[in-house]
């Protein structure tokens, strides 16, 4: 059975592009931290990529910045090429089913602004003359 699931943050602005038939598709890489700590006592990173299709991929380019936080549903596939000297070489990407937006600014902007909202309301309630 070939599944994939992890969560990690986007290295950077996914971007929509557009395949020789016209199919629109993107490529972004996330950092997905281990769950465990080497023998210096660091959890380290994996960096995997991933690649996502037609609708799924448009809003994710919509709606994700770097760093946000994605979890990701798909299968691992990997392919073989041939690099500019000849050298056989193999390339490993995650094929998306799936992308869960946990975490993103435009939504991070929207908090910052009702919180806004919220203290400027509460300092007007306070500064307001009590009643008698």
């Amino acid at each position: 059975m070939n599944q994939f699931f992890g969560v990690g943050r986007l290295v950077a602005q996914p971007e929509v592009k557009e395949s020789e038939n016209g199919k629109k598709y993107t490529n972004f890489t996330i950092a997905v931290q281990r769950s465990y700590k080497n023998a210096d006592g660091v959890y380290e990173t994996d960096f995997l990529d991933v690649v996502s299709f037609g609708p799924m991929a448009e809003t994710t380019c919509e709606y994700c910045q770097k760093g946000d936080m994605v979890g990701v549903k798909g299968r691992v596939e990997t392919s073989s090429y041939e690099n500019e000297d000849g050298e056989k070489r193999k390339s490993t990407q995650i094929i998306a089913d799936r992308i869960t937006f946990l975490s993103s600014s435009k939504n991070k902007e929207t908090e910052s602004e009702i919180e806004s909202f919220m203290i400027k309301s509460k300092e007007k309630e306070l500064n307001r003359p009590t009643a008698k």
